[in-house]
């Protein structure tokens, strides 16, 4: 790791442009890993640009450059870029960026920066630590390596990953080195009681409404022991807000101390059903059983998305578990 880190430092100082990239629908440790990093950039003037295929969800509004990112295609259009670093992504799909990666005419490098156990090591160099609690992690750990020093923004950005990914240290993630690296962090001046209030107190009435329909929805398979619940584009548009904002409730429903794993499906506009696992049962690894369905992620934390209708992608899944629990 150290090795790598060197090395991706040194593309870096060579580079003419670089290209910022964090998966779609980006979560507080995709949005802090590149923050941390766009501002570790800024400082050295190293031309760049922060790009994301998806709209930022507005709780974020309120960190460091998330308001520079862009999302719109015509960057990739730039003949002077040279190096694009993904963040938190298991490949360049999940960014959204693999059909202009392949589409492009001139040579680049890939820098892959992630810490999922599911990742395809797709990059020209790959930093990924699949047993470090977050990308945070890894970002924090490439500025260690190099003699970066970490200034109040970036401590500030990469405390929003380290606090998203392990739910404010009460999830699986949590580690000795994440609290270590969070009281470091602390001590660099970053700004714990702003994340909070950018991760947690986000929460509007309708939000919870939103909440409350999807959980009133909540069954229990009872042969795979799986609870499962559902979300639909009517619900969103009944109470108009965006599918993002539905991240929290597979954390929430990790609390129930019933069924072996909790599993939220979302219909998306293009009849899409994006699925989400979470487990603390020791005996599921949900990251193999998204990874049969074209998705990944952790051993307890883990998503996907396939084909709908919504009752022929459940069976789909089910299925899957079914022949896993095998």
């Amino acid at each position: 790791m150290y090795r790598t880190a060197k090395q991706i430092h040194n593309l870096i100082q060579e580079a003419n442009h670089i290209i910022l990239v964090p998966h779609k629908d980006p979560d507080g440790d995709a949005l802090g890993s590149l923050t941390a990093f766009k501002q570790y950039l800024t400082r050295i003037n190293k031309p760049h640009t922060a790009y994301c295929a998806t709209e930022i969800p507005e709780n974020f509004k309120d960190l460091r450059h998330v308001q520079d990112i862009n999302s719109d295609e015509t960057v990739w259009q730039n003949n002077n870029f040279d190096l694009v670093i993904v963040f938190d992504s298991g490949d360049l799909c999940h960014a959204g960026i693999d059909g202009y990666v392949a589409g492009l005419s001139k040579k680049i490098s890939v820098i892959n920066i992630d810490h999922h156990f599911t990742n395809e090591q797709y990059g020209h160099l790959n930093m990924v630590s699949p047993n470090g609690s977050s990308t945070a992690e890894v970002v924090y750990n490439f500025f260690k390596y190099n003699d970066i020093k970490i200034d109040e923004v970036m401590a500030t950005s990469l405390l929003a990953g380290l606090i998203t990914d392990t739910d404010f240290y009460t999830n699986s993630a949590t580690s000795l080195s994440s609290l270590q690296i969070t009281s470091k962090l602390i001590s660099y001046g970053g700004n714990l009681k702003l994340i909070k209030e950018i991760v947690f107190k986000n929460k509007t009435i309708d939000v919870l409404k939103l909440w409350g329909a999807v959980l009133s929805r909540l069954k229990k398979h009872e042969t795979l022991d799986v609870i499962y619940t559902y979300m639909t584009q009517s619900d969103l548009e009944k109470y108009n807000i965006p599918e993002s904002v539905s991240d929290g409730i597979s954390n929430f429903m990790n609390n129930l101390n019933d069924g072996g794993i909790c599993l939220l499906f979302k219909e998306l506009p293009d009849n899409k059903i994006k699925g989400s696992f979470r487990t603390t049962n020791d005996n599921f690894d949900v990251s193999l059983i998204a990874k049969e369905l074209g998705g990944g992620g952790h051993k307890k934390a883990a998503g996907f998305t396939i084909d709908g209708p919504l009752k022929k992608a459940a069976q789909r899944v089910f299925t899957t578990i079914q022949t896993y629990k095998k």
